[in-house]
C-alpha cells in the first residue's frame, strides 16, 4: 500500500511539473512567437485599437489566457491520471492481498512440519533464521532460545557433527556447495541438514527424520558405510600377500586376489575366475567341504605346492552368507623353524625340568625364548601366558602385580638396572626378597646372542635356617653369658664346648683354658680345692660319659667356702649333657630362718589361743558367780538397800554384764579360730531377728536420743541360718552403728531380699572411717573411737564378719570421713546349696 501512494504521489509531482513546464513554455512561444512576426503587427495594432489598449496589454492578456487555458487542460488531465491511480490503487491492493494469501499458503505448507530455515541473501552475511527453533534448541528457564543460537552448532550437537555442518556451511557460502547431511544432536534427535543456493540466496534447512525418511537416512548412511568398508576390504584383499577367495555354495569361484592367482599358477585374476582354478588338491577340498558343512569354520594345516615346491599353509575357511571365504597363509617357514625348536626346546625341557632351580632364558629382543617348570612353579605363572612369549617388561609387569618381585621405591630405575644383563660379559649374583617372605637367589649369565639366561633358586629355606642358627646361636650365647646360674655343656666325647662367665667365677677357673675343651677329668681336678667329694665327682663323671640311662641327676655340694651349690645334669638330644650351678647359700639361710620363725609363731600362736581359752574360762567362773550375787542382791526378798546401794548394785551388775560379753565373745572368736565353732540352721524369720537386735541397744537409743529407722518389707520372710547367731551379727552392728553416732541422730537397719540372698544394711552419721583402717576394724581388739564417744575391746565387728563368713556370706564396709559409715552384710538364702558348692 505505501508502494501505490509511493507511485502516486510521484505521478502528482510529474503532472505539477508538466504544467509549470506547459506555462513557461507557452509564454515562452508567444513571447518568441511575437519578436518575429513583426510582419503582422497590423493585426495586432488592430486589436489594440479595437480594445483600447497598448502593445504590453495586450501581450499580458495574451500570456494570461493562455496560461488559464493550460490549467484548465491540466486540471482535467490531473483529475483522470488521479483517477487512474485510484484504480491502480485498488488493484494492487488485490494484488498484494492475493499475494499475501499465497504467501501465507505457502508458509504453512512450507512448515507443515517442524523445520527451521536459515538464509543468507547475495553479499550479505546477516541470515534470517525462521522455523521451529525449539526443534533443535530446547527452551531455557530464562525464556525461548534466541534464534542466532541455531548457527553455534556446538551448542546443540556433539563436536563431530558440529564440525561437519560448520565445514559444509562454509562450502554453501563460498562456493554455492550443496550438500545433505544426517546428524544427530546432542538431545538424541536424528535431523537432516540440506543446503543449496537458489536465486541468488544460500538456504539451509534442517528438519527432524521420522518415519520412513528417518530409516531411509539411516539405511543410506549404513549403505554408504558398508561401501567404504567392503571397498577398504576389497582392496585390503586384493593387495594382501596371501591367497584369499570367496566362492558360491555351489563351490563356484568368486573371487581371487593376485595372491592366488599366483599360488595355483594362473596367469591372472580372471582367468583364475573363469575357469574356476583350484588351490587345494581334491582330498583337501573335500575336508575343508566337510569341516564348513559340520562347523561351519575351517582350519588346519596344509600341503600346496607352489612353483613345485611343496609348502605348508595354515589354511583358514569360514561359511558366510550365500557361500564361503577363506584364506591361506605361508608357515613353511615358521612351520619348520617351528619343528627344530619344538625338538630343541623338547630336549632342554626334558634336561632341565628335572633341575630343582628355575631357569628363563630371554632373546635379545627382551623376549621369553625358553623356562621349565620350576619357573613356571616357582612364580606361579600360567603356562599359556608363558608360552606366548611375553617380553620381559610385561613378565615383570605382571610379577609386581602378584607381590611377586621385591618392594621397589623406584620399580623404573630398578627395571632398567637389570636390563643391563643385555651388555654384561659376566654374570652376575643377587638375592630377591618377595613381600611373601621368601627368598630368590639369581645368577644372570649373558649369552653370545644377545640374550639373557636367568638361574633362581629359592633359599628362603636356607637363608632361614642360617638365619634362625644365627639368632639361636647368638641368643644361646647371650643368654648363657648373663645367666645367675653357672652352666657348662659337656659333649659326648666328656669334653667342654660352652661354658658362661658364671661358672669360670663360681670354680675361680680361667675362660682361656676352659676355650681349650678341656675333658671332665680336667676340669674336676681344677674344682677340686673347692669341692673335693669323690662320690659327687664321680656321679658328675658318669652323668656327662655314659651313653644308656641319661636322666637328669640333681645334686647338692656344699663346699669348703661354707657355699651351697645346687647342681643339675641335663642330658641334650645331640648326647651333649649341661651341667648347672647355682649358688643357693642365701637361699638356705633364708628357708632355715623361715622355719624356725615359722615353728616359733606356730608356738606362740597356740600359747596364744591357749592362753585365750584358760583365762576366758577362768574368768568366766568369778564372773558367773559376781553376776548371782548382784542379781540375789537386787532381789527384795534379801532385804532393802539403800538408794546408793541399789545405784552402786545397777553399776555392778551393767558391769558384769558387758564383761560377761566380752568374754562371751573372745571365745566364740577362738572357738571359730579353731575351726569348733558349728551353725544351728533353720528357718530364720527376719522381722523377728531385727527386733531381737533392736531391743538389746533400746537402752542406749534412749540414753543418746538416737532414733533406730529400720527399713525392711513385712512380708520379706524367712531364710536357713543360725538364728542366735544372725541376731547377734545385727546387735553388733547396731551397736556399733549406735556407739558411733552423735546424740539425736538417725541409725538406718535395712533388709532386703535378692534372688540368692539376704542383704543387711546398717547406716550411721558418725565420724567416719579413714581408708587405711577400714580393713583394720574386723581385726581382734582393734578399736578407733576417731573422736567419737565409743569405746569398746574391738571384737564386735571381728565376730559380725567371723560369723557371716561362716554362713558362706560377705560383708562390705563403706565409709567416708566425716560422713558416716555403711555396713553391708549379705546371708545366702539356701545354705544347703552354698554348703555344697563350698564342698
Amino acid at each position: 500500500m505505501a508502494g501505490v501512494i509511493a507511485s502516486v504521489r510521484r505521478t502528482l509531482l510529474s503532472c505539477t511539473s508538466l504544467a509549470r513546464s506547459s506555462s513557461i513554455g507557452l509564454a515562452a512561444t508567444l513571447l518568441t512567437a511575437a519578436t518575429p512576426a513583426r510582419a503582422e503587427t497590423s493585426m495586432l495594432d488592430a486589436a489594440a485599437e479595437l480594445f483600447d489598449l497598448n502593445r504590453q496589454e495586450l501581450g499580458v492578456v495574451t500570456i494570461a489566457a493562455g496560461i488559464l487555458g493550460f490549467t484548465v487542460l491540466a486540471t482535467i488531465q490531473l483529475m483522470r491520471t488521479r483517477m487512474r491511480a485510484a484504480a491502480c490503487e485498488a488493484r494492487l491492493r488485490d494484488d498484494i492481498q492475493s499475494l499475501q494469501i499465497e504467501s501465507d499458503r505457502f508458509r504453512a505448507l512450507l512448515f507443515a512440519e517442524p523445520q527451521v530455515l536459515i538464509s543468507w541473501a547475495a553479499g550479505d552475511d546477516r541470515p534470517q533464521i525462521s522455523g521451529d527453533i525449539a526443534l533443535l534448541i530446547p527452551p531455557s528457564p530464562e525464556g525461548a532460545p534466541q534464534p542466532h543460537r541455531v548457527l553455534a552448532f556446538g551448542t546443540w550437537m556433539p563436536p563431530e557433527p558440529a564440525l561437519r555442518m560448520d565445514h559444509a556451511v562454509d562450502a554453501l557460502l563460498e562456493s554455492g556447495e550443496s550438500f545433505v547431511l544426517h546428524l544427530v544432536t546432542s538431545s538424541g534427535r536424528s535431523i537432516e541438514a540440506m543446503g543449496r543456493a537458489v536465486g541468488g540466496q544460500a538456504i539451509v534447512r534442517i528438519r527432524e527424520l521420522s518415519g520412513l525418511r528417518r530409516e531411509l537416512a539411516e539405511m543410506t548412511e549404513r549403505y554408504r558405510d558398508l561401501h567404504e568398508e567392503t571397498e577398504m576390504l576389497r582392496d585390503f584383499a586384493f593387495a594382501a600377500p596371501w591367497p584369499i577367495w570367496t566362492r558360491r555354495a555351489n563351490g563356484e569361484l568368486t573371487f581371487a586376489n593376485a595372491a592366488y592367482a599366483r599360488a595355483a599358477e594362473a596367469t591372472s585374476i580372471t582367468e583364475a575366475v573363469q575357469h574356476n582354478v583350484e588351490l587345494l588338491d581334491s582330498h583337501d577340498r573335500e575336508a575343508l567341504a566337510r569341516g564348513l558343512n559340520d562347523s561351519a569354520a575351517f582350519r588346519a594345516r596344509l600341503p600346496i605346492v607352489v612353483g613345485g615346491e611343496r609348502r605348508m599353509f595354515d589354511v583358514y575357511a569360514q561359511k558366510v552368507r550365500g557361500g564361503s571365504a577363506g584364506m591361506a597363509i605361508d608357515v613353511n617357514e615358521a612351520a619348520a623353524l617351528k619343528t627344530s625348536l619344538a625338538r630343541m626346546a623338547d630336549s632342554h625341557r626334558r634336561t632341565l625340568d628335572q633341575l630343582s632351580s628355575g631357569v628363563a632364558v630371554f632373546d635379545e629382543q627382551h623376549r621369553l625364548a625358553f623356562y621349565n617348570d620350576s619357573y613356571r612353579r616357582l612364580f606361579d605363572l600360567d603356562t599359556a601366558f608363558l608360552d606366548s612369549n611375553p617380553d620381559e617388561s610385561t613378565l615383570l609387569d605382571k610379577l609386581r602385580a602378584a607381590r611377586k618381585l621385591p618392594e621397589q621405591a623406584d620399580f623404573r630405575a630398578w627395571k632398567t638396572r637389570l636390563y643391563d644383563a643385555y651388555r654384561a660379559v659376566d654374570a652376575t649374583k643377587d638375592v630377591w626378597y618377595l613381600p611373601d617372605g621368601r627368598a630368590l637367589s639369581i645368577v644372570t649369565t649373558p649369552n653370545l646372542e644377545g640374550g639373557v639366561t636367568y638361574l633362581f633358586d629359592d633359599v628362603t629355606e636356607k637363608l632361614d635356617l642360617a638365619r634362625r642358627y644365627d639368632a639361636l646361636i647368638t641368643v644361646q650365647r647371650e643368654t648363657l653369658d648373663n645367666l645367675a646360674e653357672a652352666v657348662a655343656v659337656f659333649g659326648s666325647n666328656g669334653c667342654a664346648r660352652l661354658f658362661n662367665p658364671s661358672f669360670t667365677r663360681l670354680w675361680n677357673l680361667s675362660a682361656e683354658a676352659l676355650q681349650q675343651q678341656p675333658h671332665i677329668e680336667t676340669v674336676i681336678d681344677w674344682c677340686r680345692p673347692l669341692f673335693d667329694n669323690g662320690a659327687i665327682w664321680q656321679t658328675l663323671r658318669t652323668a656327662i660319659t655314659s651313653i644308656e640311662n641319661r636322666v637328669p641327676v640333681p645334686l647338692k655340694l656344699q663346699r669348703k667356702d661354707g657355699s651351697v651349690l645346687a647342681c643339675l645334669t641335663m642330658p641334650l638330644p645331640d648326647g651333649a649333657t649341661m651341667l648347672t650351678f647355682q649358688d643357693i647359700t642365701d637361699t638356705e639361710n633364708v628357708e632355715r630362718a623361715l622355719r624356725e620363725r615359722n615353728e616359733a609363731l606356730e608356738a606362740a600362736d597356740q600359747m596364744k589361743i591357749d592362753f585365750v581359752h584358760h583365762v576366758s574360762y577362768e574368768l568366766r567362773s568369778p564372773l558367773t558367780t559376781i553376776i548371782g550375787f548382784a542379781h540375789f542382791l537386787s532381789d527384795p526378798t534379801t532385804g532393802p538397800l539403800t538408794d546408793k546401794q541399789g545405784e552402786y548394785l545397777g553399776y555392778i551388775t551393767s558391769s558384769t554384764n558387758a564383761l560377761l560379753a566380752i568374754i562371751n565373745n573372745i571365745l566364740d572368736l577362738a572357738t571359730i579360730d579353731a575351726g569348733a565353732m558349728t551353725l544351728n540352721l533353720g528357718p530364720v524369720d527376719i522381722l523377728k531377728a531385727i527386733d531381737a537386735a533392736s531391743e538389746g541397744i533400746q537402752d542406749r537409743l534412749a540414753r543418746d536420743h538416737i532414733t533406730l529407722d529400720v527399713q525392711a518389707d513385712a512380708e520379706i520372710g524367712q531364710f536357713i541360718a543360725d538364728e542366735r547367731r544372725v541376731v547377734q551379727v545385727l546387735y553388733n552392728l547396731l551397736a556399733n552403728a549406735v556407739g558411733f553416732s552423735p546424740q539425736h541422730a538417725i541409725v538406718t537397719l535395712k533388709a532386703e531380699r535378692t534372688a540368692t540372698d539376704i542383704v543387711f544394711t546398717v547406716i550411721d552419721s558418725g565420724p567416719g572411717i579413714a581408708p587405711e583402717v577400714q580393713e583394720k576394724v574386723f581385726d581382734w581388739f582393734e578399736s578407733h573411737s576417731n573422736g567419737s564417744r565409743h569405746r569398746g575391746a574391738g571384737l564386735g565387728l571381728s565376730l559380725v564378719r567371723s560369723f557371716v563368713e561362716l554362713h558362706g556370706g560377705k560383708v562390705r564396709i563403706d565409709s567416708v570421713v566425716g560422713q558416716g559409715t555403711t555396713l553391708t552384710c549379705s546371708f545366702p538364702i539356701d545354705q544347703s546349696q552354698q554348703r555344697h558348692a563350698a564342698e
